[in-house]
């Protein structure tokens, strides 16, 4: 994938996982915020499946790379959220 495929895929794991995450009570958080959390999470998750199963994994337009991407983006953003000890939004 290029540069901006990799955007675009992040942002969108990146939203997912947040969406994932927070539930209804999610707190928003910005483009730039998405999408890296989308990408590291998208890394995060590769190295996850490669550990799980012996194979690599190769990020394309597809729906499992995006499950995984996904997926990595949710442990990444439970991490977090987890360490920072924000579980709900002030408001």
């Amino acid at each position: 994938m290029g540069l901006f495929s990799w955007i675009v895929f992040g942002a969108l794991a990146g939203w997912a996982a947040n969406v994932v995450v927070g539930g209804r009570d999610r707190r928003p958080q910005g483009c730039l915020v998405s999408v890296l959390v989308g990408v590291v999470g998208a890394a995060l998750g590769g190295l996850l499946y490669a550990l799980v199963t012996g194979r690599e994994m190769s990020f394309d337009w597809s729906l499992s790379s995006f499950g995984v991407a996904v997926l990595g983006s949710v442990v990444l953003l439970a991490l977090l959220r987890l360490l920072t000890g924000r579980r709900h939004p002030t408001r």
